[in-house]
């Protein structure tokens, strides 16, 4: 029983604790804010709030406002060339997990030379060890999906469509805020898309062969609160409590993605939304996820975690494997998003020999946690399972 805990940030989660980032010691006097190329922090008016509370604080800020649902190495570099022109010393990230995994991304690029790309591992990245301590970060998540808010990682996309996640102590926000006021706008099908992305981290955590005690608890928390309210918050998105205990649950599965980690289902999915941008990640996982169970289940390595994991889920009377791979194909139905399709989104079946190579080849290393190992050919008999 050996494992290593530390998750330095400072969380405010609850609603209305976006009114409190005033009161808050902030980590510089400009700001350099991050949010999405869309409309919705500025509709609903969450832009204007947080500008009001850095005014408050006496801190002069800057938008810059190009981030893409999956974002690119290009905004990442853009948005740190404006940070340095600015004069900016700490980052905000406002929105989703594609903002502020961008914050962290511009932070590292504000402070240091060359191209993002030459700090990340897998595929064509250069690996190098980030020299010069990025600006800090302050995440203001208003969704519920990716928990990048209580981890340290960043997923970008290169231009050649590699899509790795990235990150390092340096890269923890010093501050975030989970006020689940923010999340009542989130349309349906984003809600079950992040739900659904924040559910797979905890089960992945769950199921990495270096889990750990403090990892399993959060986990299984999480799918237990995902479990009893995400559907309810699909269905009705002002179900407030609902709201609330997704949020936590989105938190939770941050912080076991901190201290546990992703399996090879997330190294799965890059390639296929990292080619075709218009795919959300959410809706790729969901789309493999439960030809990617079966396969565990099947396998019969993990038996007494996937009966777990279906009794938080909800099968309170789980007793095989299976049982979790039921019981998520009935919160696919609840959600309604039981019918996507990979050939919906260009996805092409003779196209999937070339995903799987990049998958190993980008993020070879979430195969090497998984809880027995999985032979190419296995990875790739699993994405033609999942394939419709």
């Amino acid at each position: 029983m050996k494992f290593q805990y530390y998750i330095p940030s400072r969380v405010l989660f609850g609603s209305g604790q976006l009114d409190r980032l005033h009161k808050q010691n902030l980590p510089g006097k400009k700001a350099l804010i991050v949010i999405s190329c869309g409309t919705s922090v500025r509709k609903y008016g969450y832009l204007a709030r947080l500008e009001e509370q850095l005014d408050k604080a006496g801190v002069a800020h800057v938008v810059f406002d190009k981030i893409q649902p999956n974002p690119t190495e290009h905004h990442v570099m853009e948005g740190a060339a404006l940070a340095k022109t600015e004069g900016c010393d700490f980052v905000i990230g406002l929105g989703g997990g594609s903002i502020i995994d961008s914050a962290k991304a511009i932070a590292v690029m504000a402070t240091n030379e060359g191209t993002f790309w030459d700090y990340v591992s897998g595929g064509t990245g250069g690996g190098k060890a980030v020299p010069v301590t990025p600006l800090p970060i302050v995440a203001i998540t208003t969704t519920a999906g990716t928990g990048t808010e209580a981890d340290p990682w960043a997923v970008i996309t290169n231009p050649e469509g590699e899509k790795i996640g990235f990150g390092y102590d340096g890269t923890f926000p010093v501050l975030s805020i989970v006020d689940p006021d923010l999340m009542m706008s989130v349309p349906e099908k984003l809600t079950a898309y992040q739900g659904f992305d924040a559910l797979f981290h905890s089960t992945e955590g769950y199921i990495n062969r270096y889990t750990n005690p403090i990892n399993d608890l959060y986990a299984l928390k999480a799918i237990e609160l995902i479990g009893k309210s995400l559907a309810k918050a699909v269905n009705n998105g002002s179900d407030k409590e609902a709201r609330e205990d997704v949020a936590l649950a989105n938190t939770l599965s941050g912080m076991s993605e901190s201290i546990g980690g992703c399996t090879s289902e997330h190294a799965m999915e890059h390639p296929l939304s990292g080619k075709n941008p218009k795919l959300e990640h959410g809706a790729g996982l969901i789309m493999l996820c439960e030809a990617y169970y079966t396969y565990w289940a099947e396998r019969g390595v993990i038996d007494d975690r996937m009966i777990a994991m279906a009794k938080a889920l909800g099968k309170t009377d789980a007793t095989k494997p299976m049982d979790f791979v039921d019981v998520l194909h009935d919160l696919k139905v609840a959600c309604h998003v039981d019918d996507l399709k990979m050939s919906d989104y260009g996805i092409k079946e003779e196209d999937l020999e070339i995903y799987t190579k990049m998958a190993y080849d980008t993020m070879g290393g979430l195969f090497k946690v998984d809880p027995a190992d999985m032979p190419f050919e296995d990875c790739l008999a699993i994405y033609k399972k999942a394939y419709r």
